[in-house]
């Protein structure tokens, strides 16, 4: 297409709310993604951190259950 002037190019030849309408539904798009998916990986890395410590505190639980059974089981 060829436009005579400015105004004509934002008309777009009464086509500009389809054209600028989907121009700026993709630049939210385009901005949005990046930050979702920042968002999305520090819940992951704080979900990782939480259930590395429950993991952690269980095996140190279960040490510890273990070390007082074997204290009070009679030696021979």
């Amino acid at each position: 297409m060829h436009w005579n002037s400015f105004a004509e190019f934002l008309a777009m030849g009464n086509h500009a709310l389809y054209v600028w309408g989907s121009v700026v539904v993709m630049a939210v798009m385009m901005l949005a993604e990046p930050m979702l998916l920042m968002r999305g990986r520090k819940t992951l890395v704080a979900r990782l951190k939480r259930q590395l410590r429950a993991e952690q505190a269980e095996t140190l639980a279960n040490c510890s259950a273990s070390r007082q059974s074997r204290r009070n089981t009679p030696q021979e």
